[in-house]
């Protein structure tokens, strides 16, 4: 009973956290995703990269800096309205290209034994993590508008679809999913995550008006599509380094990146999907 009810506070004070974070202007909607980028990168390159010497407490830093400079590059340039593709694309070339390139000139001073692994693992972290969360800004920015509510609808329903998947599956649950990877997860939660995740869709499109309901629709089945998905890879990542959670940053929950693994992989074909409509 102590466990659900940590469970139920820390869950309460972060709903609470994200929701002041996306009213509360644009500023502050982009430091809460400066902390949560920042916060999942730690939490990755903890899992990916040995942390034995100093020289390695250093690597993992410059590897988190990495990871959220695609981030710290397009909200800086949203802030400042450039948003012309040509200018933004060069500035971002001019500014981030170079950064890219210090690991390799790091691990060749660092005496790693596995240099090249390394520099893959913080290329894999930017990749895997800095870009989806660079990519918010652009599904949050449209020319002079700033709609943080379809952020905010998206992260509902990717968390309706875990829950709606978790319950389901805990009552009627008998299929495995893909027992290699995560044994507890079921077709038959699939597929209650996956109605929940339309009818959440449908409430989301009564309330959150800035884009009609069949894109609501749309984005509700890229969820529960890529979602579950998203949170499979996570679960890959975890059973590959022999770990449960990716860190213990929120009590009873685990750490940031297993609160977003799903959000993440959602936000690349979310953008897409949204900027093709524009």
């Amino acid at each position: 009973m102590q466990g659900l009810w940590r469970r139920l506070t820390t869950a309460i004070i972060f709903v609470i956290i994200m929701v002041a974070g996306h009213y509360t202007g644009v500023y502050t909607f982009s430091l809460l995703f400066f902390i949560i980028a920042a916060g999942c990168l730690w939490e990755f390159f903890g899992l990916t990269l040995d942390l034995h010497t100093r020289r390695d407490k250093i690597r993992k830093t410059i590897a988190v800096a990495l990871g959220l400079m695609p981030f710290v590059l397009v909200t800086t340039l949203s802030l400042l309205k450039i948003n012309d593709p040509e200018n933004f694309i060069t500035l971002s070339s001019l500014l981030f290209s170079p950064f890219v390139f210090t690991i390799f000139i790091y691990e060749l001073y660092s005496h790693s034994k596995e240099p090249f692994a390394n520099i893959a693992f913080m290329i894999l972290g930017l990749f895997y993590i800095g870009v989806p969360f660079a990519l918010v800004d652009f599904i949050a920015y449209d020319g002079d508008s700033f709609n943080s509510r379809i952020v905010l609808g998206l992260l509902v329903l990717t968390w309706v679809n875990d829950t709606g998947a978790y319950l389901t599956g805990s009552m009627i649950g008998k299929t495995p999913l893909f027992p290699r990877i995560s044994p507890n997860k079921t077709w038959e939660g699939s597929s209650g995550g996956f109605i929940t995740t339309l009818v959440f869709g449908y409430l989301l499109s009564l309330v959150f008006t800035e884009i009609p309901l069949a894109q609501w629709m749309g984005l509700a089945v890229i969820v529960a599509i890529f979602g579950s998905l998203g949170d499979l890879v996570e679960s890959m990542l975890k059973r590959s380094v022999n770990v449960k959670d990716s860190g213990n940053l929120l009590p009873g929950h685990g750490g940031l990146l297993d609160r977003f693994d799903a959000f993440i992989f959602v936000v690349p074909f979310a953008t897409a999907y949204l900027l093709y409509l524009r």
